[in-house]
């Protein structure tokens, strides 16, 4: 499922503690998606120099593995594609320690917003990993 493309960062970490498990006794896939839904949400804010963001659509999401109360689970994405109002990224979420795959996300597409709530061009076609984009007013 996973393409191949720029190399994916993985800077999030979480634990999963006994709130985030299912009746299996494993992650829920709805902590794990919210998790990964919020990391995508920093990532385009960073990536757009735009506090108002919102996520637009995710394309199908492969649950390849589980994780149990204890694990670190890492989030990574990557820029993959910069239209003129959105951000598409591509998500993965891993073991920490054995870096086996827990989930895979193609496409996560976030719009950029202006203050309206319309969306708004944000004129970037590149990654950054400077903070340089991030508005003073959010700093």
């Amino acid at each position: 499922m996973t393409q191949p493309g720029p190399e994916m960062n993985f800077y999030t970490r979480k634990w999963v503690r006994p709130e985030d498990l299912n009746a299996n006794g494993t992650l829920f896939g709805g902590s794990l998606l919210r998790w990964i839904d919020e990391e995508a949400a920093v990532y385009a804010i960073i990536q757009l120099g735009n506090g108002k963001v919102v996520t637009k659509y995710m394309s199908e999401i492969e649950f390849v593995s589980s994780a149990k109360e204890g694990d670190i689970v890492e989030i990574g994405l990557v820029a993959t594609r910069f239209g003129r109002t959105s951000l598409t990224m591509r998500a993965e979420a891993r073991n920490l320690f054995t870096h086996r795959t827990i989930l895979a996300i193609d496409e996560v597409v976030f719009v950029n917003l202006d203050a309206d709530g319309n969306a708004a061009p944000h004129g970037y076609t590149e990654i950054t990993y400077a903070r340089d984009r991030v508005p003073a007013h959010i700093a």
